[in-house]
């Protein structure tokens, strides 16, 4: 048995290599031509079960899982499909739930490799890493089968691989700058590409948004016939309590009202991430078409399972160690919010690793009211800003004396934990913490050395 599981991770690991032989998901090609000939030589797997299309600038990972587990409270079988991963590649195609296994990623990347092979030979540009993984989730939902999908969007929407799929149900999370090289340089026009996943006929889950992508998203959707329903007006968070290792709230959906909700995730933005999944799955049921009724219970039941790994997550108590993958000034605004609200620190210390391609500065200026002192390293990937340009951004936002750099990410950790203890003593009843952050490779690097 040994020797089997041992040929299964080695498989395992030279298919991921293969995977990541390809064009990364940083480089792209504006265009759906491989992946339109690569499902179509698959059968067109895509449009073999209904799906629920997720698309913003923070929150469609969180808001993912939550319809997952709304759907599977009803006893649908789902497919999910997320990125980027924390801590393994399988994590992005997941079925009734759970990632699938090893051996499961690899039969399905070899049953797909023949056709994706054929596609590189008569396309321009073979197939990305992206491009082939998602072929990869959509043939292993129709094999399953699913009942639905729920597909979160990889970049932007109009473009994205994800959306060969029309998703009878598009769900669009707050929209802010990111990605600007690649989307736009405006809310406005970054809002025009997430808006391609409107499809006529669609109902729209729209989450608050700033005015300017409000009205880009309305006119796409009035253009194509899709119903939108907008939170604040439609849905939305009637009542918002602290609780016990989350917060209660009270949701108002499009069909019902639905109370004594908990939620075991720290944050004003995922209640409201709470109540576009719920508004979400109301639509798939028909909402405003005679259905869309959702037992108060089985909310409760789904809302109270939901786990969100790598978003203020508790991976270790005395001092309590947090991991989050904000990596924009949006999801680090939201993050600090919820730290500043929920977790009574006397003295917390941050480990900051992130990509030269993001808006660093922005990260840490909405870090800094929350944060006594900064430990400045890098993961391990080559997109990661270099040490010593990141400690000097943070030199001028924190102040020189409060910014420490360390070149390895365990040793930033342990620094980081060595000073949260050395807090202990001038800490009152708030006690100490470490919040490691800056980007997902950073939650799923730190996630993996905390685990062990």
């Amino acid at each position: 048995m040994n020797v089997r599981r041992d040929d299964i991770e080695a498989e395992y690991r030279a298919v991921e290599g293969e995977l990541l032989g390809r064009w990364p998901e940083t480089r792209l090609e504006p265009s759906r031509d491989r992946i339109e000939d690569l499902m179509d030589v698959l059968g067109s797997p895509q449009r073999s079960y209904p799906a629920i299309h997720i698309t913003g600038t923070n929150g469609k990972t969180t808001t993912a899982r939550m319809i997952d587990e709304l759907l599977r409270a009803l006893n649908l079988r789902t497919g999910r499909y997320t990125s980027p991963h924390l801590e393994e590649m399988r994590e992005r195609i997941c079925l009734d739930g759970e990632p699938i296994s090893r051996e499961r990623f690899v039969e399905v990347y070899r049953d797909v490799q023949p056709f994706a092979e054929l596609v590189d030979k008569r396309q321009p540009f073979p197939l990305s890493f992206f491009e082939l993984i998602t072929g990869m989730a959509y043939a292993a939902f129709a094999d399953a089968p699913v009942d639905a999908a729920v597909v979160e969007v990889g970049l932007g929407g109009t473009w994205d691989s994800t959306n060969v799929i029309d998703g009878q149900v598009a769900v669009i999370t707050p929209i802010s700058l990111d990605h600007t090289h690649l989307l736009g340089d405006t809310v406005e026009d970054i809002a025009w590409e997430k808006a391609g996943i409107i499809k006529a006929e669609a109902l729209v889950v729209l989450a608050q948004q700033p005015l300017e992508a409000a009205q880009v998203l309305l006119r796409q959707a009035a253009e194509v016939g899709a119903t939108v329903a907008r939170e604040g007006i439609e849905f939305g968070v009637m009542d918002r309590q602290l609780a016990v290792g989350g917060q209660q709230l009270v949701i108002k959906g499009l069909s019902q009202e639905y109370d004594n909700v908990h939620l075991p995730l720290y944050g004003a933005h995922q209640a409201h991430n709470a109540a576009c999944a719920i508004a979400a799955v109301e639509a798939f049921l028909g909402a405003g078409q005679g259905g869309g009724t959702l037992e108060p219970e089985i909310v409760r039941e789904a809302m109270a399972a939901v786990r969100s790994p790598g978003r203020l997550e508790v991976v270790r108590r005395s001092p309590t160690v947090l991991i989050d993958a904000a990596h924009n000034p949006g999801g680090a605004l939201a993050t600090a919010e919820a730290i500043a609200e929920e977790f009574a620190f006397d003295h917390l210390v941050g480990v900051v690793a992130a990509m030269r391609d993001k808006d660093v500065r922005g990260v840490l200026e909405a870090f800094e009211p929350v944060l006594d002192e900064v430990v400045l390293t890098r993961n391990s990937t080559q997109r990661a800003m270099p040490v010593a340009e990141l400690a000097a951004v943070a030199a001028e936002v924190f102040g020189p004396e409060r910014v420490i750099a360390v070149d390895r990410l365990d040793d930033a950790i342990e620094r980081a934990v060595g000073l949260a203890e050395e807090g202990v003593a001038d800490a009152s009843l708030g006690g100490t913490g470490v919040l490691i952050t800056g980007s997902v490779v950073t939650a799923g690097e730190a996630g993996r050395l905390l685990r062990r």
